[in-house]
């Protein structure tokens, strides 16, 4: 078994970045030229994927317009949110047809994961949901987690008196059963982060984390908006 199939969060209004990109979905904010969301899915493309399921929301039409229902030899289609759903509410969306273990990325988050390594250690662990970590300065920015010895998230927090910390990458491979058991339905506007991932390890669910040293950049504020150029760049 191998996954092929990766939803991509890209319906997000991107308001930190607005006034550096106006009038573009975050995910099309342009990198050396190209729109990110390219940058991204070269590179899951050459882990495997051959099909995007992109949940659409703000400027919607640009993104459609540009990829259209194929990128290079991938399949794309679409779930279509009519109003905010949230990371969580699109993923939901996104989700509802899939019977196999899939890929989730958000839209403005290019991470370097290798995704055999990935899915075998998922399987490995017998895990429901694998999150992809790096490890940082404390940042408040991003997701912080503990984990045991071999991976296991028992806190989605960090430990402070830690100088650096494992923090969620934006990459996650979940079992398609997995949103089935989380007490919220579709059409309701819902946070990944907040709601689902919290409400999912209180329901017991077996979730895990495997860190990864490969590149790594968030495109959502304005300063590494413009390191991004150099990242992509290799």
């Amino acid at each position: 078994m191998t996954v092929r199939t990766a939803i991509i969060l890209a319906g997000g209004l991107g308001a930190r970045l607005n006034n550096t990109v106006p009038n573009l979905p975050k995910p099309m904010a342009p990198i050396n030229n190209r729109p990110f969301l390219e940058h991204q899915m070269d590179y899951w493309i050459g882990q495997g994927i051959n099909r995007f399921i992109l949940s659409v929301g703000y400027l919607k039409d640009l993104i459609i317009d540009h990829f259209g229902d194929k990128y290079k030899e991938a399949s794309i289609e679409y779930a279509i949110e009519h109003k905010p759903l949230g990371t969580g509410g699109g993923l939901l969306l996104a989700a509802k047809n899939i019977t196999e273990p899939f890929l989730v990325l958000n839209g403005d988050t290019f991470f370097e994961v290798d995704l055999t390594k990935f899915f075998n250690f998922h399987l490995k662990h017998e895990s429901e949901w694998t999150l992809s970590l790096f490890r940082a300065k404390q940042n408040e920015r991003y997701l912080g987690v503990d984990i045991t010895n071999d991976g296991k998230i028992t806190s989605l927090q960090t430990n402070k008196s830690q100088s650096t910390c494992l923090f969620n990458g934006g990459a996650y491979l979940i079992n398609p059963y997995v949103l089935n058991k989380l007490d919220w339905s579709q059409g309701n506007k819902v946070s990944l982060e907040d709601n689902l991932l919290p409400d999912f390890i209180t329901f017991e669910g077996v979730v895990y984390g495997m860190e990864s040293l490969g590149r790594f950049i968030d495109i959502g504020v304005p300063d590494d908006y413009y390191r991004a150029s150099e990242v992509l760049s290799v």
